[in-house]
C-alpha cells in the first residue's frame, strides 16, 4: 500500500493521479484527508481515503497501518509545521513504514538568513529529522512551483507589467505535475532508498525574461520593474493586500533576487525521462485566455 498525505491539496492530488497514470492499481493507493466529504472525486477513482490530522497523533498511527510506502507532503501552517512534521515522522516509525518519500525544499545554496527562511526553514529541518529517524527515505528537493507565478505577477500583469523586488535573480521553476511525476517514479521503481534528488527545471528564468515571454505571447510590451523590498511592501499594503500576503511575496521575490533558487544541476529530467515543462509553455497555457488558470496560496501563517 502507498499512502499520500495532503491528498486534498494541489500536490497531493497531482501525485495520486501520477501514480494512477503509471498503472498503480487504485486499491493499493490511500489518500490521507481530514474529511472524506471534501475528497469524493478522489474516492471515485477507486483509491482508499483515510482520515488523519497532522495535529492529532493517534489518527496518524491509525491511518498509517498497513502502509509500506508513504509520500509525505508538507503541512501548510507555518506556525506549527515542524511540530506537525515531527508527529508524522514518529508515527511513520512506530508503524514500520518501509519507505518515506518527502517532498522537501530546494536548498542547493544553503542561504543563511534567507529572506524566505520563515517558510523554508521548517522543511529543511524536517529533512534532518527524517535522516535521524532511521526510516528508509527518499528526499525530493523541489524548486519553486511554476503555478506560483500568477500570484507573484498579480492579476493586472498584462495591463500593468511585473512589479517585484527580485532584481535580476533567476529560478528553475517546475510544474506540480512534473514534481508529481518524479515522486511517482521513485515510488514505483527500485533503487531510490536513502537518496536525495534535486527537482529543478533544466532552465533558470528571471522576471525580465518572463516579462519578455509574456510580451511575445500577447503582442504587447509588458515591463518589469524591480523596486526595493521596502518600496514594494509599502506600495502593496497601500493597494489593499494583506500584510501576510505581502510578506510572503516580498520574501520569496527577494530570495529569488539573491539567487537562492538558481539551480546549477537537476535530477528531474532523468527521473522523468523527458524535458520538464518550460516556463514558456506554462505561461502560454496559463495566459492563453488572458486569465491565469491557477493561483494557489497553499500556506497559512501568523506572519504580520
Amino acid at each position: 500500500m502507498i499512502l499520500v498525505t495532503g491528498a486534498n491539496g494541489h500536490l497531493g492530488r497531482a501525485i495520486i493521479h501520477a501514480l494512477l497514470e503509471k498503472g498503480v492499481r487504485p486499491e493499493t493507493i490511500a489518500g490521507l484527508v481530514r474529511e472524506k466529504a471534501n475528497a469524493q472525486d478522489l474516492q471515485a477513482t477507486g483509491i482508499e481515503l483515510r482520515v488523519g490530522d497532522y495535529d492529532w497523533y493517534p489518527t496518524l498511527v491509525r491511518a498509517f497501518q498497513g502502509i509500506e510506502q508513504l509520500i509525505f507532503v508538507s503541512g501548510t501552517d507555518l506556525s506549527i509545521r515542524l511540530e506537525q512534521h515531527e508527529s508524522v515522522i514518529t508515527a511513520v516509525k512506530e508503524v514500520g513504514v518501509k519507505q518515506l518519500v518527502y517532498t522537501s525544499f530546494f536548498d542547493e545554496h544553503h542561504v543563511q538568513d534567507s529572506p524566505f527562511g520563515f517558510v523554508s526553514s521548517s522543511v529543511t529541518a524536517t529533512d534532518v529529522l527524517i535522516k535521524e529517524s532511521g526510516i528508509p527515505y527518499t528526499l525530493l528537493k523541489d524548486n519553486l512551483y511554476l503555478e506560483l507565478l500568477p500570484m507573484l505577477l498579480g492579476k493586472q500583469v498584462l495591463q500593468a507589467g511585473i512589479y517585484l523586488p527580485a532584481g535580476a535573480g533567476k529560478a528553475a521553476f517546475v510544474t506540480l505535475a512534473d514534481i508529481a511525476d518524479a515522486v511517482a517514479t521513485v515510488v514505483t521503481q527500485a533503487g531510490h532508498l536513502n537518496k536525495e534528488y534535486t527537482i529543478s527545471n533544466t532552465e533558470n528564468v528571471s522576471f525580465a525574461q518572463i516579462a519578455s515571454l509574456l510580451s511575445e505571447q500577447t503582442g504587447t510590451s509588458i515591463p518589469y520593474t524591480s523596486p526595493s523590498r521596502t518600496d514594494y511592501v509599502a506600495t502593496m499594503v497601500k493597494s489593499g493586500l494583506s500584510n501576510q500576503l505581502v510578506s510572503l511575496i516580498s520574501g520569496l521575490a527577494e530570495a529569488i533576487g539573491v539567487g537562492e533558487f538558481y539551480s546549477s544541476s537537476t535530477d528531474l529530467e532523468r527521473l522523468l525521462g523527458r524535458k520538464p515543462v518550460s516556463a514558456k509553455l506554462f505561461l502560454q497555457r496559463a495566459y492563453q485566455n488572458t486569465t491565469p488558470f491557477f493561483n494557489p496560496l497553499p500556506i497559512k501563517s501568523n506572519i504580520v
